[in-house]
């Protein structure tokens, strides 16, 4: 996804039409390297996220508002004692780098007015956000970096702030198309490289646009095109970078999935049904016969297709020591059941010790002293076999020997069987406990999980330590023919769903042979129609580990069929008699009402 410098450029101008002249209110870090501002401006209030997390930098408008720590961090306090209450006076953008700069005038300690700069760095792992003096010696920084870290530049308190220019790249605004299509046709390249490798701002999707306007196959050798091409290109480079001067933007997503996309549908609302394939500030005409979603503002288009990304990413940060530890345990349990299978294997060979037992002492009289073998027929067979013996021991003796061995070897397969039965229900609880950390939207979901593997014994509860409160629900759907289905996020929310929650006639789906979420139709005794049980199934194909498959098995049965075994592990359950179907899952028709 293009999140380049002519998107910044669109940025820029939403945020300067929007908050230039208001004052910063309120100032929150609710992460490590995150801001949260609150902006009043012509009667209306602004929250203005800022992000310069190393693997997704953003900077948008939202409506949403974030928790305050308890305690507010150094870089926060920092910001409230000099910003708090500060005017924005401008946003700008230096040439089209990643950067966004806040210019923000306030009153110091003696009353005396001063302007300071927040600058935004959206550059990968680079990103970060920087606090200056006006004449650009930093204050503070939510990233500090050292000359141990970065070799170009040190972002320390009392150091002078500058753009490292680890590139000399053209500025698209105001070089000369002709200069810019003369250096970029100097570079030993194909074109599409060479564009974004010469010009400041463009990413290399922007650059197979720019060749897709020109008509040039991107991938031609740069120094290779024609003069009738070199002008084409700088024609369409003099157009683009008008429309950026213009701020004539026109913020989109494109889909590969053929289907029906709305200004109020949202990113988050299809999860992985519909395939975002790239998101622009300028309409991309290489993606001209896919699916387009127009966005009023490119906050709102960020904020869409981020919010869901960004969401899943902080949560995976959150749930890294769960993960661990599932995962830990699931290497352990399942080196114990290859373990177990091998030890079940080698007490195969028990049946055949017993009937040499058994054939020694009907044959054994005959055999001479001190033989290393016998033959005798197998009456259960009718074969001739021929029975190793100990040629210091007697027939009897042999025969003892190896009824000892059957005996062993019988008490060890009836042992490591339950053994490997119950060494196979932890891994298919562990797999479906990480199954549902995958599914995880939010910290309330974690705690219900976090919560299992404590009364499972794989965390161990702190001394005096209370049973966390849950407030995470089921995800509630509702069908095109109006049924309500009901999914659970985890293996307590599925045996709540199932054997709380579901009466006798209503259906239960669920992933054939996969760890994957209990769904319940509530049949409230009607009869469900074809196209019910079919989104039911794609719910339980989509919320399970076979997710993305082309075509997933489901089984599905009342309710009243499903049983739960007696000590059984959360989520387990047994039916029989039950109906199958082969899915996709595409949940994108679906409504979910929370």
């Amino acid at each position: 996804m293009a999140f380049d410098g002519i998107t910044v450029s669109c940025l820029r101008k939403e945020l300067s039409d929007k908050l230039t002249g208001g004052r910063i209110t309120k100032i929150v870090q609710s992460e490590a390297d995150e801001l949260l501002l609150t902006i009043k401006n012509n009667a209306n209030q602004y929250r203005l996220l800022l992000s310069a997390s190393a693997s997704l930098p953003l900077a948008y408008l939202t409506d949403k508002n974030k928790p305050a720590p308890m305690t507010a961090p150094g870089f926060c306090m920092l910001l409230r004692k000099h910003l708090g209450g500060g005017r924005i006076v401008a946003v700008t953008q230096p040439s089209l780098e990643r950067i966004l700069h806040f210019h923000i005038e306030h009153l110091d300690e003696m009353g005396d007015l001063c302007r300071k700069t927040l600058i935004v760095e959206l550059m990968g792992k680079h990103s970060n956000l920087i606090f200056c003096k006006e004449d650009g010696m930093i204050l503070d920084s939510i990233k500090h970096v050292s000359l141990a870290v970065s070799s170009v530049r040190e972002v320390l308190p009392g150091r002078t702030y500058f753009i490292p220019h680890t590139q000399d790249k053209l500025d698209p605004l105001t070089v000369a198309p002709v200069e810019m299509v003369s250096a970029i046709c100097d570079k030993p390249a194909p074109l599409s490289k060479a564009i974004y490798t010469t010009l400041t701002g463009f990413s290399p999707v922007m650059a197979e646009e720019l060749c897709h306007r020109a008509s040039v196959e991107s991938s031609r050798p740069a120094g290779a095109l024609t003069a009738p091409e070199r002008e084409m290109l700088s024609h369409q480079l003099l157009r683009l970078m008008e429309t950026v001067k213009d701020g004539d933007f026109e913020p989109r997503i494109y889909y590969r999935n053929a289907c029906s996309v709305s200004t109020d549908t949202t990113f988050s609302q299809f999860g992985q049904s519909l395939e975002p394939v790239e998101f622009s500030a300028v309409p991309l005409t290489m993606y001209e016969e896919m699916n387009a979603q127009p966005f009023e503002s490119v906050s709102a288009l960020l904020e869409s297709y981020y919010a869901t990304k960004n969401t899943l990413t902080r949560i995976r940060q959150k749930s890294s020591d769960l993960r661990r530890i599932v995962q830990t345990a699931l290497d352990r349990s399942r080196k114990k059941y290859d373990l177990q299978s091998r030890q079940l294997a080698d007490t195969e060979k028990r049946e055949k010790y017993k009937i040499w037992g058994e054939l020694i002492h009907t044959y054994g009289y005959g055999v001479p002293e001190g033989a290393k073998s016998m033959q005798a027929l197998n009456y259960y067979t009718n074969e001739e076999v021929t029975i190793p013996l100990d040629p210091t021991l007697s027939a009897q003796e042999n025969a003892k020997k190896y009824f000892d061995k059957y005996g062993k070897l019988k008490r060890t397969f009836e042992a490591v069987t339950t053994l490997l039965a119950e060494t196979k229900s932890e891994v298919e609880h562990l797999e479906s406990v990480q199954t549902a950390l995958d599914m995880a939207l939010s910290e309330e979901d974690l705690v219900q999980i976090k919560e299992e593997l404590v009364e499972s014994g794989y965390i161990r509860r702190k001394i005096g330590g209370k049973k966390v409160k849950i407030t995470s629900k089921p995800y509630h759907y509702v069908s095109s023919d109006g049924f309500d289905i009901y999914v659970g996020k985890n293996n307590f929310q599925n045996d709540e769903l199932t054997f709380q929650f579901a009466t006798g006639n209503d259906w239960w789906f669920h992933a054939k042979g996969a760890p994957g979420s209990h769904v319940i139709v509530k049949a409230n005794s009607r009869e469900l129609p074809d196209r019910t049980f079919e989104e039911a199934g794609r719910l339980a194909a989509y919320y399970s580990k076979n997710r993305g498959g082309d075509k997933v098995e489901i089984d599905y049965v009342q309710k009243k069929q499903v049983k739960k075994p007696g000590g059984a592990k959360p989520g387990f359950v047994v039916y029989y008699t039950n109906y199958s179907l082969m899915i996709d899952s595409d949940i994108s028709g679906i409504r979910q009402v929370d």
